[in-house]
């Protein structure tokens, strides 16, 4: 799907901050469920938006060739995946993408699901819209949820254990009711085939992908997946797209042992992270050896409250891949679970040492510091977190963090700041206003963090109340 009345409502959720880069680049971290609003648990909204550096890697290393042959930057492209069992994928004007779980653990191979991201690309960029007014009803329905994988420790450092920051991007909506024309249809079929031969890769996935399910062309409407309810299917497209497919160069192109690995990795991850343990227990088995599978059963096992033995099957993991950063992320992510911070910055510092430039892994080592309660450390965890938002600075649980370490030393004017910021970024003006507004009668006049407060205030619909108490404010 695309649809670019969405992604220009999703640009608008805030105005653009000084200092702040990128327009609205979406930040959701943390763990548990929360709505736009008000909590939700899963069961009532039955969507959730994960974050996990690995898996947005693998996604990446996929996607990325195919948004170059469309003459889109990666860089500016945001990935969301989307923790919902239906087969489902989105794309919003050609800059933010939604990929269902559901989609991946259905795809048998990276290049299937490389031919379903270039379809969609198809469609953003043949500047495709939503028939029939459903646009308002549908997307709109703010109830994105979110559950973050790879910092699912936040919940100990925090009162409000389980909230998810959200950033820019504040509506998702239900997209099962979006629909496009046939034609439409064919458009992004074609474009995709482009696409991937553009980049060097197969078209054949995605001519697999719907073959798979052409027999959802003789379901009702209602009994359909999602994406073939707003992706109407025929036999004849898929021929016309088989035809036209098999004429490239690089149709017999197939995937990379690599690739292959990385795809099964990210589905057992997910499968282990979404489903309860004993499903996880009989898709993997004990007597599956491979890499995957007990990848999959460690993380059941932490699932379980198996602690002893989620860390033997980690460490098992670590003596064969003792350089792998997921694995030490996941060892860090067990220990700070069971309230034992100082082994979870251990394994969490060896994570960063191995992949420095992930944000998410900086995050959760400035959380275990922190979570020691040692204010002489409070330095350390606002080193780390500041290179983790030179990275994400829109991260507002890594700016919640900053709160905290910034008041445990004392320093109320910059603690003020950061909350701020944490507010700001969740879209929650008010009270980024008003913690601007404390923090500037704190700080130094005239400082670079006097002057982003002051920023803040101004862009958070201040009253002129606040405006003249600015005006009067001598700092």
């Amino acid at each position: 799907m695309a649809f670019s009345d969405l992604a220009q409502t999703l640009s608008r959720a805030r105005p653009p901050l000084a200092l702040r880069g990128g327009a609205w680049a979406l930040s959701v971290f943390a763990i548990g469920l929360i709505a736009v609003q008000t909590p939700v648990r899963a069961q009532d909204a039955g969507i959730s938006l994960l974050r996990d550096t690995e898996i947005e890697e693998t996604l990446h290393a996929d996607a990325d060739p195919v948004f170059v042959a469309a003459g889109l930057n990666p860089k500016d492209v945001t990935i969301l995946l989307i923790g919902d069992k239906e087969l489902n994928a989105v794309t919003m004007n050609g800059q933010l993408i939604g990929i269902n779980t559901g989609l991946i653990t259905e795809t048998a191979n990276p290049n299937q699901l490389i031919g379903v991201i270039a379809h969609e690309t198809g469609h953003a960029a043949g500047g495709h819209t939503v028939r029939s007014g459903e646009m308002e009803k549908a997307a709109m329905k703010p109830f994105l949820i979110s559950l973050g994988l790879g910092v699912l420790a936040a919940a100990a450092g925090a009162p409000d254990a389980g909230i998810a920051l959200l950033g820019s991007s504040q509506y998702f909506g239900e997209l099962g009711a979006l629909t496009y024309s046939r034609g439409q249809e064919a458009a992004a079929d074609q474009a995709a085939v482009t696409y991937l031969e553009r980049a060097g890769l197969s078209s054949r996935g995605l001519v697999e992908f719907f073959d798979n399910f052409r027999y959802e062309e003789v379901f009702s409407q209602a009994r359909r997946f999602p994406f073939f309810q707003s992706h109407p299917l025929s036999g004849d497209r898929i021929e016309l797209l088989r035809r036209r497919a098999s004429e490239q160069p690089h149709f017999t192109e197939v995937d990379t042992p690599e690739a292959l690995a990385r795809h099964e990795v990210m589905k057992a991850k997910l499968f282990a992270f979404i489903n309860p343990p004993q499903q996880t227990y009989i898709k993997y088995s004990e007597t599956d050896k491979s890499f995957p599978a007990r990848y999959a059963r460690a993380i059941a096992y932490y699932r379980a409250l198996e602690t002893e033995h989620a860390i033997a099957a980690i460490d098992s993991l670590l003596h064969d891949h003792p350089d792998n950063p997921y694995l030490w992320e996941l060892k860090g992510q067990v220990y700070f679970e069971v309230a034992k911070p100082a082994d979870a910055e251990a394994a969490h510092r060896r994570s960063v040492e191995l992949k420095p430039k992930a944000a998410l892994l900086r995050i959760n080592l400035a959380q275990a510091i922190l979570a020691q309660n040692d204010p002489k450390r409070a330095d350390e965890a606002i080193g780390e977190l500041k290179a983790a938002l030179t990275i994400e600075n829109d991260n507002g649980f890594a700016w919640r963090l900053m709160a905290q370490a910034y008041d445990s030393k004392g320093d109320g004017g910059d603690a003020r700041l950061a909350s701020a910021e944490e507010r700001y970024a969740v879209g929650d003006f008010t009270y980024a206003r008003i913690f601007a507004l404390r923090a500037r009668e704190m700080l130094k006049k005239d400082s670079p963090e006097w002057r982003r407060a002051t920023d803040i205030v101004l862009v958070s619909n201040p009253t002129r109340d606040d405006l003249r108490a600015m005006a009067g404010q001598k700092g």
